[in-house]
């Protein structure tokens, strides 16, 4: 990659870091606090806290991993765990780079960037790919993820002091922001109909299964909730099918 073209995409990177400043990114710096006050009542150390502020990135891996210490799992079933957790992002990752790659973007620098994706970057760049061309995407996608990464990691160093003075209900209320805003975030970006189906099955077995099995509910909300979106889709799909296309023929 050339110095000339690295220049020209200097701009897109700086509207990346100026994103920070964005609603989405806001409500997740506040979640940070949180995950502090949830950090600190376990016992994980400040640097352990900002370790994975920076390595496990996506709040609820984070969560999944100070769960798996606090149940006092082995080191391999606690990474299973945050692994799983984090196969929810392969998806994204995968709608994500084709959108914003070139031909001439390094496969290192895609792997690089990839670590970035999560609900909030997603949301945020794919809301706003539109307005930026297709050589910048990938400066503008960097510049955003790393500022955020970096802003949370410093918010949980500065935080950790600090976080046993703050009333439960704060840390508590800052750190509920965050399934309400991936909620209302990923269904305002959605462009297909199985996520407003997944979304709103997910929504309703999730409870459910909860009281089935507290250990498990959320894996069977998933597993089930998703096969139940994918058919409404196809069902519906097939519906339109025969009722608009012509070679389908008379319904009945």
């Amino acid at each position: 990659m050339s110095s000339s073209s690295s220049f020209a995409r200097m701009p897109w990177f700086l509207a990346g870091v100026r994103g920070i400043f964005s609603g989405p990114a806001l409500i997740l710096m506040s979640a940070m606090i949180g995950f502090c006050g949830f950090a600190y009542e376990a016992g994980v150390s400040m640097w352990h806290a900002v370790f994975m502020a920076g390595a496990v990135w996506a709040l609820p891996g984070q969560f999944v991993l100070i769960g798996a210490i606090l149940a006092g799992t082995s080191l391999p079933t606690a990474a299973l765990a945050v692994t799983l957790s984090s196969m929810r992002l392969m998806p994204m990752v995968a709608a994500l780079i084709p959108e914003i790659r070139t031909r001439d973007t390094p496969t290192w620098i895609l792997l690089a960037v990839s670590h970035f994706v999560a609900v909030t970057s997603w949301v945020f760049t794919m809301q706003r790919l539109d307005q930026v061309p297709r050589e910048g995407r990938v400066a503008f996608f960097a510049g955003f993820g790393l500022t955020l990464s970096l802003v949370n990691i410093t918010i949980v160093a500065l935080a950790y002091g600090v976080i046993r003075h703050m009333p439960a209900m704060i840390g508590g209320a800052l750190f509920f922001l965050t399934p309400i805003y991936f909620l209302t975030s990923i269904w305002a970006s959605a462009r297909h109909r199985e996520v407003y189906f997944a979304l709103v099955v997910g929504l309703v077995l999730g409870p459910v299964f909860h009281f089935v099995d507290e250990e498990l509910g959320l894996l069977y909300a998933g597993l089930i909730g998703g096969t139940i979106a994918f058919a409404l889709e196809r069902m519906v799909s097939a519906y339109q099918r025969s009722g608009k296309d012509p070679s389908a023929g008379p319904a009945g």
